[in-house]
C-alpha cells in the first residue's frame, strides 16, 4: 500500500489549524503540528486531536525552529496558518508582527528550498492586503493598499510567496483569505463577541451588547470552507494565489440581526452603540471575488452566512449551559 501523504501545520492550536487537521486526517494524510508551547501544554482548538496528530516545538519568532520542523518531519504539504491574527494589535506592536508574519514565512519557504524542495506549500495571506484599494470586490489582481501594519505584513509575505515561485520554483502558493469564522474563533473579535453576548442574553446572563459601527461590512466565511479552499490549492498541477471569500458583503448590523434571530429575539432591544469603539470609516468595503476559485479549484463553500451564525449561537449557548452547570 502507498505509504500516507504528510502535512506539516502551523497554527494547529488555532480555528484554522484544527479545521485542517480534521479534514486532512479524515483524508487518510499523517499530521504533524507546530506549536509554540511544548507538548503536553494545551492544543487549544485541536485539543480534541491529541493522539491523533504528531507535534513539533517552533516559534515564528525563532526561524531556525521553523526550519528545524521541516527537517524533522520532510512533509509532502505545508500549511502555514500561524501568524498574530488580531489586527488592532498590530499597531502596538509593529515590528513584532512583521517578524512574525514575515520572518516566518521567509524561513519556511526557505527550509523548503534547502530541505525539501518537493514539498507544496500554502501560506495564509488575508483579504485585509487590499485595504483601500478603491475597488470592490477585490481578486487577485486588485491593486494592494494596506492600512494596518498587520496587512503589510500580509502583503509582504504574500509578495514573497510569488516570487520564490516564479523565479525559485517553489511549488508555493498564497491564499488570500477574508473574514471566516466559527465556534471557535477567539472571543475577542466581533463575530464571536457578539454570538457569546447573544447567547448569554438569551440565558438571561446578560442584559445588553455593547458594539461599536454597526455600518462596518465584512465578508464572512466558515472557517472550515476556506482550509478547505487551502487543501485544493495544493492538488492542482501548477501553483497560484486564490482568493477565499463568499463574495457576499454584511454588516455588522446584520450579523448581529441574524444571531438574536437564532434565539427569537430582536436585535434592536438589546444593541447599544458605544461611539468609542467606532473606527474610521472605511471607503472600500472589503469583500472578495471567489470567482477564480470556483472556475478553477472547484471550491464551493457549504455553510452559508445565516447557517454560520446559528453554529456559533448554539455553539455558545451550549457552552455557557455547561459552564453554569459546573458551578
Amino acid at each position: 500500500m502507498p505509504s500516507s501523504p504528510t502535512a506539516l501545520i502551523t497554527g494547529i492550536t488555532g480555528q484554522d489549524g484544527s479545521f485542517l487537521a480534521e479534514l486532512l486526517l479524515g483524508k487518510g494524510y499523517r499530521v504533524t503540528g507546530v506549536s509554540r508551547a511544548a507538548p503536553e501544554a494545551s492544543l487549544g482548538c485541536s485539543e480534541h486531536l491529541r493522539g491523533q496528530i504528531d507535534l513539533v516545538q517552533a516559534d515564528l519568532l525563532e526561524p531556525g525552529t521553523l526550519r528545524g520542523a521541516i527537517e524533522q518531519t520532510r512533509p509532502a504539504e505545508i500549511y502555514h496558518f500561524a501568524a498574530p491574527s488580531f489586527v488592532p494589535a498590530s499597531w502596538d506592536r509593529p515590528s513584532e508582527t512583521l517578524r512574525a508574519i514575515v520572518g516566518s514565512c521567509t524561513a519556511i519557504l526557505e527550509g523548503v528550498r534547502e530541505l525539501e524542495p518537493s514539498a507544496r506549500v500554502f501560506v495564509a495571506a488575508s483579504g485585509s492586503i487590499f485595504g483601500e484599494a478603491g475597488e470592490s470586490p477585490q481578486r487577485e489582481d486588485t491593486p494592494c493598499r494596506p492600512t494596518t501594519p498587520y496587512a503589510v505584513a500580509k502583503l509582504a509575505a504574500h509578495q514573497l510567496v510569488g516570487l520564490l515561485r516564479d523565479r525559485g520554483g517553489l511549488f508555493a502558493c498564497s491564499g488570500i483569505a477574508f473574514n471566516h469564522e466559527s465556534e471557535r474563533r477567539p472571543e475577542r473579535f466581533v463575530t464571536r463577541r457578539i454570538s457569546r453576548a447573544v447567547a448569554a442574553i438569551s440565558l438571561g446572563m446578560q442584559e445588553e451588547l455593547t458594539l461599536g459601527s454597526l455600518e462596518a461590512i465584512r465578508d464572512w466565511s466558515f472557517a472550515g470552507d476556506v482550509v478547505e479552499g487551502a487543501w485544493l490549492m495544493l492538488q492542482q498541477e501548477r501553483p497560484g494565489d486564490f482568493v477565499l471569500a463568499s463574495g457576499v458583503p454584511h454588516t455588522v448590523a446584520e450579523l448581529a440581526s441574524a444571531a438574536f434571530a437564532c434565539v427569537g429575539l430582536e436585535a434592536e432591544r438589546y444593541i447599544r452603540v458605544d461611539d468609542s469603539l467606532v473606527r474610521e470609516k472605511e471607503s472600500t468595503p472589503n469583500v472578495g471575488d471567489p470567482s477564480r476559485a470556483r472556475e478553477e479549484l472547484g471550491w464551493r463553500p457549504r455553510v452559508g452566512f445565516e447557517e454560520l451564525v446559528q453554529r456559533m449561537v448554539r455553539a455558545d449557548i451550549q457552552t455557557l449551559q455547561a459552564t453554569a452547570a459546573c458551578t
